[in-house]
């Protein structure tokens, strides 16, 4: 007789994978941001540094 299914074990892992990807999205689109935001502040220093040297 084959062993019996363990439904709560097998949703939990599922639970578990869905939470870890969750976060990794989250990790990735926050990482994404702060580029897209280094990258807007790195440009505006420059233009702010331009600005005072020919003022």
């Amino acid at each position: 007789m084959p062993p019996n299914r363990n439904y709560k074990f097998e949703k939990r892992q599922k639970d578990l994978a869905k939470m870890k990807k969750k976060e990794e999205k989250k990790q990735r689109q926050l990482a994404k941001k702060q580029a897209s935001q280094d990258e807007n502040g790195a440009a505006v220093a420059e233009n702010e540094e331009n600005n005072a040297v020919t003022d």
